[in-house]
């Protein structure tokens, strides 16, 4: 009789729509994966069956109820602490050492500074050494912590300049950071000393006139403005040269040795050696002050920035130099100063680039979480510093995962070892911090399985009801 056939299916219906239901109740589950129920045929094993008789199946079954590990949707959170994982892989949760497997990235911190789920499992992943560094040892629970980043003294400080060729010999060759009239230009940058106190530091730059030895000798004829020297490279008009104790001011250069002046010599000299010129050279005595007292003090060129006739610096060869200081109450530091890259063309002065490196102390302002899963810290003083890296674990076969509460999944020997990797590597997928991965669960669908379903059931009952019927007919018969 068809009873046997009948109860199977209803069976089988049953738990078809146990997991339909599992599944829609589950639709607003974040990192839910829906499950499907496989069907199975029965066959009584007999004597005709294994003669190759043909035999009406005895029924269904259920086969398995396996979970569709497709990707969920990735929605974005108002919460930092958030993660989906886009592509392959599992989180790895710690409860109190026992290991388990989510791909629910709804966290947060508790109060120890773990990143927790919210039954409270812990996130697992490498941690950091105190600099940054991601240590790839044993996976543990990641601790986050929310001390201050600590300061750190400025050593180096770079600064790209554009100096004007055009520019004049400042009427006061003896610096002094309180007269303007002693440099042509300057520039600041704040600087931090061991404790994380700001300083300014002050770099100023100061033509240099022409050494007067690059003339040679100069003569000139009683009454006449032309004078003679032995070069008048780099000369122009405008220029000075006080030479037998008078200075004479060039308004023409007539060739390679004679300058025409604007005076004429009182009585003929030479050949005598000029003592002083207001040409200008291609090279600037550069100063440094730091809260507005000189480095060194007293006030010393630092070093000479010489450029090219291109406009290319040519000396220092190793651009930098080097400036000592001690800061109240801090250590003594020194700053390694790189003008690399300055140049000096027929524009006005300006800087390209200026930096250095350290900073003050910072308060831990937020947590993201990178696509390769490292976790960064964001300070108040604009610093960063890696704090530890989310891992994945993949599976040869997820199907035999274990299925728990909580969105949690436990490894079997059908599911084989878990394979740990960092998001990216291997057939692991990448993290999207302030995001989730919703349940895959496709409503619309489930719908119209459950009504399909319901249909079985329907029908199967209506094979025991016709089958109750033919017996009712033959017990009535006489």
């Amino acid at each position: 009789m068809g009873f046997q056939q009948g109860l199977s299916g209803l069976s089988a219906a049953t738990k078809n729509l146990d997991a339909i239901g599992n599944n829609v109740a589950n639709a607003n589950t974040v990192g839910f994966k829906q499950s499907q129920a496989q069907f199975s045929d029965i066959y009584a094993n007999t004597l005709a069956a294994s003669g190759g008789g043909v035999l009406a199946g005895t029924g269904a079954s259920i086969a398995t109820i396996a979970q569709q590990f497709s990707q969920g949707n990735i929605t974005a959170t108002n919460n930092s602490m958030d993660i989906a994982i886009s592509g392959n892989g599992f989180y790895r949760m710690d409860n109190n050492g026992v290991t388990s497997y989510s791909r629910n990235g709804q966290f947060q911190l508790d109060k120890n500074g773990f990143i927790v789920d919210n039954k409270g499992l812990k996130l697992t992943g490498y941690p950091v050494d105190p600099l940054g560094a991601i240590l790839t040892s044993t996976p543990g629970p990641l601790q986050m912590t929310a001390a201050m980043l600590a300061p750190k003294a400025t050593v180096n400080v770079t600064a790209g300049l554009s100096m004007n060729s055009n520019a004049p010999v400042p009427t006061n060759p003896a610096f002094n950071p309180l007269d303007p009239t002693s440099y042509n230009n300057s520039t600041s940058a704040t600087v931090y000393d061991s404790l994380g106190n700001a300083h300014i530091s002050a770099l100023y730059f100061q033509r240099q006139a022409m050494p007067v030895a690059s003339l040679g000798t100069a003569t000139m004829a009683a009454g006449s403005n032309v004078m003679t020297l032995g070069s008048t490279i780099g000369l122009a008009v405008g220029n000075s040269i006080t030479a037998n104790g008078t200075t004479y001011t060039i308004s023409a250069i007539t060739s390679g040795t004679t300058v025409t002046t604007t005076a004429a010599a009182a009585a003929a000299f030479g050949p005598v050696a000029p003592t002083a010129t207001t040409a200008v050279s291609s090279s600037w005595n550069t100063y440094l002050t730091v809260d507005g007292t000189p480095v060194p003090a007293p006030a010393a060129p630092l070093t000479t920035l010489t450029f090219n006739t291109n406009g290319t610096l040519v000396t220092p060869v190793a651009p930098t130099l080097s400036a000592a200081f001690t800061p109240t109450g801090a250590v003594a530091q020194s700053l390694t100063i790189d003008f690399a890259g300055s140049t000096q063309y027929g524009t006005s002065f300006g800087v390209n680039s200026l930096g250095q490196d350290g900073y003050t102390t910072g308060q831990l302002n937020s947590i993201n979480t990178g696509a390769d899963g490292i976790i960064v810290g964001r300070y108040s003083n604009g610093q960063t510093k890696n704090m530890g890296q989310v891992v994945l674990a993949s599976f040869s076969n997820p199907q035999g995962l274990q299925a728990m509460s909580n969105n949690q999944w436990t490894s079997t020997s059908a599911s084989g070892l878990a394979l740990v990797g960092v998001p990216g590597s291997s057939t692991l997928g990448l993290l999207q911090s302030g995001s989730v991965e919703d349940s895959n669960v496709d409503l619309t669908a489930e719908l119209v399985n459950m009504i399909t379903a319901q249909r079985s059931y329907q029908a199967n009952a209506q094979t025991i009801k016709t089958q109750d019927q033919l017996m009712q007919t033959m017990i009535n018969l006489r």
